[in-house]
C-alpha cells in the first residue's frame, strides 16, 4: 500500500485551479479564443514547440505573451479541433508548480472538394506555472508531439 502526504485545503484548491488552467487552454484552443488563451500566460512567458519530441531541437520558441497570437490564430486553418486532456501530474512549491499533461488533439481539415482529413497528435505539455495576483498562469509551456496519425475522415 502506498502512502501519500496529507493534502491541505489550500493545496487542494491550487491543484483544482491548475487543472482548470490546463483545461481552459484546451477550451480556448477549440473555441478559437486566442485572446483568452494568451491571457492564461505570464507576460514574460516562454512557449516552446517540439513537433517531434525525440528531436532535442525545438521547432519553434516564443517569448512573451504577445508573441503567442500567431500560434494560436494558426488553429483557424482547421475546420474543427478537439483537445482531450488526459492524465496529469502536478508538483506544488508555494506559488510555483510544475506539471505534465497528456493530450490527444484532433484536427479536422476540409478540402475544396469536400473531402476531410483527420490529424491526431499525441501531445505532452511540460509546464511551469506561477501564481500571480491570486491566479495561476503558465510561465513556461513546452508542447511535445510524441506522434501523429493522419487519415481520411468521414462525417
Amino acid at each position: 500500500m502506498s502512502t501519500h502526504a496529507p493534502v491541505t485545503p489550500a493545496d487542494a484548491a491550487d491543484r483544482l485551479a491548475l487543472r482548470e488552467l490546463v483545461d481552459a487552454y484546451a477550451h480556448c484552443a477549440d473555441r478559437r479564443d486566442a485572446e483568452g488563451q494568451m491571457a492564461l500566460f505570464t507576460q514574460d512567458t516562454r512557449f516552446v514547440v517540439y513537433m517531434d519530441a525525440r528531436d532535442p531541437n525545438p521547432t519553434q520558441q516564443l517569448h512573451g505573451r504577445a508573441s503567442l497570437a500567431p500560434v494560436f490564430d494558426a488553429l483557424n486553418a482547421y475546420a474543427a479541433t478537439t483537445h482531450f486532456n488526459g492524465q496529469s501530474t502536478v508538483t506544488l512549491d508555494g506559488d510555483r508548480a510544475t506539471g505534465v499533461t497528456y493530450c490527444l488533439a484532433h484536427h479536422v481539415t476540409e478540402a475544396e472538394d469536400g473531402s476531410r482529413t483527420l490529424m491526431i497528435a499525441s501531445i505532452r505539455y511540460l509546464d511551469t506555472m506561477v501564481k500571480h495576483e491570486g491566479a495561476w498562469l503558465f510561465a513556461e509551456r513546452l508542447l511535445m508531439v510524441d506522434w501523429t496519425d493522419t487519415r481520411p475522415s468521414h462525417p
